[in-house]
């Protein structure tokens, strides 16, 4: 079995669709990952680049990768930024093969991202992508820039929109966190309009209501939950999440 040699966690991959997922759905969780001093890598498949009822696709794309890094850097995570067309992710051969090559280069001892059956084919199709490429990218004879990761990952998948669907094995208490995590949110400041426009919600109570629903699941006030990719050879005895 391929596994990390650690007896713990201590570089987080955490990979979304667009540049905001991650904040709604883990930023409570990198922030204690950092706490506990873990090195953490936030990689943004989509540039946002449809995400408003007004801003051009080219100028949108500039700003929401600008409010992505702002809020990476609120936690000292590193920005992996892909760039893909917004509402256009396809799992293809390119596609894949950087993925592979985003996975070696993060090097990472865990991973977070979208559920399978989460409510954005995006979200669904970054799913797929890290689950293959994060097992390819162990296999020596496929080749890309960077060497190759003997660590198969463990993955815990993201809370979906609003949980539907999606029942939680592991919970994150982020109690003392969720405050950062809302400050990272609302550096996506076009996205808060968008939202609002075109869903009709406010983001940022929506997340705090997810969280602390959540928490009283778990006994907690506010918390972030997670289910764990039960897949050979990616199971540990050790809890990775903090």
């Amino acid at each position: 079995m391929i596994k990390s040699s650690s007896s713990r966690p201590k570089r987080i991959l955490a990979v979304g669709a667009h540049p905001d997922d991650i904040e709604i759905l883990a930023a409570g969780t990198l922030a204690r990952c950092r706490a506990r001093g873990d090195e953490v890598v936030i990689c943004v498949a989509t540039n946002g680049n449809m995400g408003s009822m007004h801003t051009a696709p080219e100028e949108l794309a500039r700003i929401r990768e600008s409010e992505a890094r702002a809020s990476a850097a609120i936690i000292g995570a590193e920005l992996v930024w892909l760039g893909y067309p917004d509402e256009f992710l396809y799992h293809d051969h390119e596609t894949r093969m950087r993925f592979i090559e985003m996975v070696r280069a993060a090097r990472p001892d865990v991973i977070l991202t979208h559920a399978p059956n989460d409510y954005h084919m995006d979200h669904r199709i970054v799913s797929e992508l890290v689950f293959v490429s994060s097992f390819i990218g162990a296999v020596p004879n496929v080749k890309s820039p960077s060497p190759v990761h003997a660590c198969i990952a463990p993955i815990y998948y993201l809370d979906t929109l609003a949980g539907v669907d999606f029942l939680p094995t592991e919970y994150v208490d982020i109690t003392d966190t969720l405050d950062t995590k809302l400050e990272m949110l609302s550096c996506h400041k076009s996205q808060l309009e968008w939202l609002g426009d075109y869903n009709g919600i406010d983001i940022v109570e929506f997340t705090q209501t997810v969280a602390r629903f959540r928490g009283l699941q778990s006994g907690v006030k506010y918390a972030e939950g997670f289910r764990k990719a039960d897949a050979w050879p990616r199971n540990v005895t050790e809890r990775l999440l903090p």
